[in-house]
């Protein structure tokens, strides 16, 4: 069943806007009587039926609301660097979201070499992901901070930096520090690793350092890595 985003639903119809709607009608060639689905990025997923099918203002009719669909007892943000081949940034994002994450932050480290994202784009991909993977709570994409910013300011939960410097104190696995129903947030460095500086800042500030295995993994890999892991732990 196809889905849609419908971000101010209200009732018992709603309207897709104009891109949604030819999406739906020109593109997708569905017709009045057809069933499907809309999600809020607020955590309700409803079930409808296309009344109107309009390639402007498709609208449709609500049969059936399904409140907190889905809902998680976690909350998991990781902040990650961007890279320099932006399609890997984006592939993570993808990928994150697809298996559940509730916020990303692009985090801007000594070694990070690309110092931006295009946050329009990235934003589409959340909500195409979203859509793919039926998501029901909206990803939050939040500005890029420097690390030190990040690391200074509040957050609740378990707060992690996974880095593969094995000379600086002792590295857990993600399955140690983390527990069950614990909002989380797991920090991941640039292709070339956290400085000393920064993995020493962020321990002393009650980060823990952890590991994701006995794999060197690129960035993107180690962001997915640590949200599947949470995810899992929490199933």
């Amino acid at each position: 069943m196809q889905v849609f985003y419908a971000p101010d639903i209200y009732g018992n119809s709603y309207t897709l806007n104009e891109s949604e709607s030819k999406h739906c009608v020109k593109v997708l060639r569905m017709t009045a009587g057809v069933f499907v689905k809309l999600i809020d990025g607020k955590g309700n997923m409803y079930e409808g039926v296309i009344s109107d099918p309009n390639p402007k203002k498709c609208l449709i009719t609500i049969l059936k609301t399904h409140e907190n669909f889905e809902k998680r007892d976690y909350k998991l943000h990781i902040a990650i660097s961007p890279l320099k081949n932006p399609e890997r940034f984006e592939w993570f994002v993808e990928k994150s979201v697809e298996i559940s994450i509730d916020e990303i932050t692009p985090l801007i480290c000594h070694r990070t070499e690309k110092q931006s994202v295009k946050a329009e784009r990235i934003e589409k991909i959340i909500l195409s992901a979203m859509k793919q993977s039926l998501k029901a709570i909206g990803t939050v994409l939040n500005p890029p901070r420097s690390f030190s910013e990040f690391i200074s300011e509040s957050t609740n939960g378990i707060k992690m930096i996974a880095h593969c410097n094995e000379s600086i104190n002792k590295r857990i696995s993600i399955s140690q520090a983390y527990k069950k129903g614990d909002d989380a947030v797991i920090l991941i460095g640039p292709e070339g690793d956290f400085t000393e500086t920064e993995i020493a800042a962020a321990i002393q500030i009650n980060f823990t350092p952890i590991h994701l295995g006995k794999s060197r993994l690129r960035t993107e890999t180690a962001g997915i890595s640590a949200c599947h892991s949470v995810y899992f732990m929490n199933l």
